[in-house]
């Protein structure tokens, strides 16, 4: 499973919008779209950030 199949089912599981997801962790809605397609993948910062979030390890999102 890729990084962006990962976050697309951790946001959906927690029933959030790109939207709000982004605005969570100061991103724009575009970049987390971008990580979803595997297009991108974010910085360190915003991967800490994300596994925060979802109460789960950067390790696993990678």
């Amino acid at each position: 499973m890729t990084f962006g199949e990962k976050l697309l089912n951790l946001r959906r599981a927690w029933n959030w919008t790109q939207e709000e997801l982004a605005e969570k962790i100061g991103v724009t809605r575009q970049a987390l779209s971008k990580w979803e397609a595997n297009a991108a993948l974010p910085d360190t910062k915003n991967v800490v950030a994300l596994a925060k979030l979802f109460g789960v390890t950067a390790d696993y999102l990678l």
